[in-house]
């Protein structure tokens, strides 16, 4: 089984990431994991296998003295207090996976599982949760071979942890339930046969340790960061375009007026603007002294998503590179420590930030396009930005539905901003009585992200046809910024002129894959 994984490995020729050895886990190589751009391998390092051997041993030696260890030799849960006999405790870790088996709603994506699977066995890498080696190999296994389980989303409160899905990796592990293999969703026992894999017993602790932390919503918040930083780029981008468009102002941007307030974040948002409209001519024809605030305050808006990204980074990589189980096993002080450390308030926290940033991006973005269609506003452009002339505009309508649509996805988004942290249910016989909800948060910020991802894709449309109508009146596209002529000229290949009506959501889809997936580089191809 190991010469297979180090074949395949040699195969893709990928860089490798190695667990245990001190390593910090990023944001960016959870990125490259769910894209299967690198593989984790758990360190061979003699003093860190020495440190697992410890954990689980020392756990060994306190069952073979009858010791009292939640979740060994007791129930789970509010049944603490509930006696294991001995001769049941091998039993207890697969009825844990096994009760844990309701979990509903849509399943997490293939991306998402691997995310899972490398924050769990990153945290187990720091070597205080008394598991074996063997079960860090197994982990490390299913993410090399690409078997990966199938999870619903649905059925955590985030403490204890995510008890629910991720009991659907224990059970893979065990050889039960499904995975994705290959593409199809399978039995695990069929697929574990056709590999020859036999299935893996559980030891006294290692389904509580597998289970009982915060890995499924520090997973999908490390790919709300990454989608979310995306969007705050695309957002200023997409400003500048308006601001062209509109014939604004574009000492909105100036650099004297972001240093007499200067937030770090809202600074780089106008810097990147102003290096697009660093062409602009100094005769440009503006109309207004002041541009509506959708634009004149597009810094203000999107830097606040810029200047609290470190921060919500430094809260989910700390959570992806901690121990968060129950209890905690320190075998070199022979201790065995209970706590709450599967609490997700942190990532809940910032998941809640996060989508209310975002939401907020939507709403700029709405209110830009709703300008730029209006003739009211949008400083001669035609009605809708149809590109019909002549007696045919009388039947065009142009982007009239896309700004229909922008409205009601921006509404939409804006519904899920309220924070789900708060609302804590309790739950489990009132043991859990105060829950953190940070998957739901996780995945609520997910959503907003989406339909923002939407929204920014009919703005792309938009400002693009608004552009290219100013070009064909007169307007030179020598006055773009580099940055910008260069981004331009990629989206051109992908969005055609819009004349005759037509239905756009073909390319909506395409657009908003092409965002998901950070195809363009928009800033000299630089990421933040």
């Amino acid at each position: 089984m190991n010469q297979s994984i180090d074949q395949q490995l040699a195969n893709q020729n990928l860089k490798s990431i190695e667990l245990g050895n001190g390593y910090v886990l990023t944001i960016d190589d959870l990125d490259r994991i769910a894209l299967k751009e690198c593989v984790l391998r758990v360190s061979t390092a003699p003093a860190f296998q020495q440190k697992i051997h410890d954990g689980a041993a020392f756990l060994q030696s306190q069952l073979e003295k009858d010791g009292y260890i939640y979740g060994i030799t007791t129930g789970y849960g509010d049944n603490c207090v509930r006696p294991v006999p001995l001769d049941l405790v091998p039993e207890l870790p697969l009825h844990l996976t096994r009760f844990h088996g309701c979990g509903l709603g849509s399943f997490l994506t293939e991306s998402q599982t691997r995310r899972v699977l490398a924050v769990r066995l990153a945290s187990l890498c720091q070597g205080v949760s008394g598991v074996t080696m063997t079960l860090l190999n197994r982990l490390e296994m299913l993410l090399h071979l690409d078997i990966l389980p199938v999870i619903p989303s649905e059925g955590s409160v985030g403490a204890s942890g995510d008890l629910t899905p991720l009991s659907y990796v224990a059970a893979v592990l065990v050889g039960e339930r499904d995975v994705w293999y290959k593409g199809q969703r399978r039995p695990t026992a069929e697929v574990y046969k056709e590999l020859s894999i036999p299935a893996y017993s559980l030891q006294p602790k290692e389904s509580l340790a597998l289970m009982n932390g915060t890995s499924v919503m520090t997973a999908l918040a490390t790919e709300a960061y990454k989608r979310a930083e995306y969007l705050m780029r695309l957002s200023a981008r997409l400003t500048s375009m308006t601001s062209l468009a509109l014939r604004g102002n574009p000492e909105h941007f100036n650099e004297r007026l972001f240093a007499a307030k200067p937030h770090e974040g809202q600074g780089k948002i106008a810097a990147y603007i102003r290096e697009d409209l660093e062409n602009c001519p100094d005769n440009f024809p503006v109309d207004r002294l002041q541009d509506r605030y959708s634009t004149r305050c597009a810094p203000h808006v999107i830097g606040v998503l810029a200047d609290m990204l470190p921060t919500l980074k430094t809260f989910i990589e700390t959570e992806m590179n901690s121990a968060n189980d129950n209890p905690l096993i320190f075998a070199d002080t022979q201790e065995i420590i209970h706590g709450g450390h599967f609490y997700g308030g942190h990532i809940a926290f910032a998941m809640d930030s996060l989508k209310n940033l975002v939401a907020n991006l939507a709403d700029l973005l709405d209110r830009q396009l709703a300008t730029l269609v209006d003739p009211k506003f949008n400083h001669g452009l035609p009605p809708n930005l149809s590109g019909v002339q002549g007696p045919r505009a009388a039947i065009n309508h142009g982007l009239k539905a896309v700004q229909i649509g922008v409205s009601a996805w921006t509404a939409e988004a804006l519904k899920h901003t309220m924070p789900a942290s708060v609302f804590s249910r309790s739950t489990e016989s009132h043991n859990q009585d105060k829950v953190s909800m940070g998957t739901i948060a996780s995945r609520d910020a997910l959503r907003v992200i989406e339909l923002t991802e939407q929204v920014a894709s009919a703005h792309l449309i938009a400002t693009l046809q608004a552009l290219r109508l100013r070009e064909r009146d007169g307007f030179s596209t020598k006055h773009y910024g580099k940055n910008m002529a260069l981004f331009i000229r990629q989206i051109k290949e992908e969005i055609p002129f819009i004349t005759e009506d037509k239905p756009l959501e073909e390319l909506l889809r395409t657009l908003i894959s092409k965002i998901q997936d950070k195809k363009w580089n928009l800033f000299d191809g630089a990421y933040l």
